[in-house]
């Protein structure tokens, strides 16, 4: 019996992990299981990804919400989690566990939609690089990470937060080395170290050394202006430069996020003018 209530309460304290918690949980069990799989059934991906032609088409629906649990690479999921930790915190503060679960999932879902119909309609020609490739898939959580910056963006405008530049950098400078010098056998041992500077940068800005914090090129800003810098220059950039950045679904996200801002602000004018105030 003494076991049973112990079982009982490990279930009860997962459960009441916040959402924030609970979904970062949810994205790195399924990366693993995902590479695991993929060493037996290496067309997985074909099944979980989101690929705009198919989405179109009536196909493979599901991958509108598999795609948002689904990373490219260790760098890609760390990157993500460890700004829906900051990000999801905050706005889970804010809206309540529930609301937010669902948000999160909704967003994610219409800017995989956002993304699979402006790739599928107009992703040809010079149209690709603005709005990729309808026939490359695209994955993980960083359309509906975008939505909670929506939200953010409305309600604590004024909020001075930080933009880690430092891997964006390394990922252009790692995205035009590879179209230029794409034979070239070293491009692997870049990739490799792109990786790892990811990852360190983003370690770095935890550290209460003032040196180490520098390592990540941290940009301080105003939280309006945060969407503007974070999504512009990529888009930019991406027309010279094939990026592996989904930007059309980073601003499906946003949209989201801004429309259900507004939403807030509007249905509860004294607690989202409390929040407002409190966060300058």
């Amino acid at each position: 019996m003494a076991e049973f209530y112990q079982i009982q309460n490990k279930r009860s304290r997962l459960f009441n992990l916040n959402m924030t918690f609970l979904l970062i949980i949810a994205n790195v069990v399924i990366f693993f299981l995902v590479l695991i799989t993929e060493s037996f059934y290496p067309k997985l991906n074909d099944y979980i990804a989101l690929t705009p032609n198919l989405i179109i088409h009536g196909q493979y629906l599901w991958t509108l919400v598999t795609s948002i649990f689904v990373h490219a690479s260790f760098a890609h999921l760390f990157f993500n989690m460890v700004s829906l930790f900051f990000l999801g915190m905050l706005v889970e503060r804010i809206i309540g566990k529930k609301r937010f679960f669902w948000f999160f999932l909704i967003a994610g879902i219409f800017a995989g939609l956002f993304f699979a119909l402006l790739s599928g309609f107009f992703g040809y020609g010079f149209g690709e690089k603005i709005f990729g490739s309808p026939l490359i898939p695209g994955v993980g959580a960083s359309g509906a990470i975008f939505g909670l910056v929506g939200i953010l963006t409305v309600l604590i405008p004024k909020k001075k937060v930080y933009l880690v530049a430092g891997p964006l950098i390394a990922i252009i400078i790692q995205a035009v080395l590879d179209s230029v010098f794409s034979t070239n056998p070293l491009i692997g041992v870049l990739d490799t170290i792109v990786s790892i500077y990811v990852i360190i940068s983003i370690f770095s800005m935890l550290s209460p050394n003032p040196f180490f914090q520098k390592l990540s090129i941290p940009l301080g800003m105003p939280f309006w202006v945060f969407p503007i810098i974070s999504i512009i220059p990529l888009i930019i950039i991406g027309l010279f430069v094939t990026l592996p950045i989904g930007n059309t679904a980073h601003l499906g996200g946003f949209v989201l996020g801004i429309v259900y801002g507004f939403y807030l602000k509007k249905k509860y004018k004294n607690k989202t003018k409390y929040i407002s105030n409190y966060f300058k």
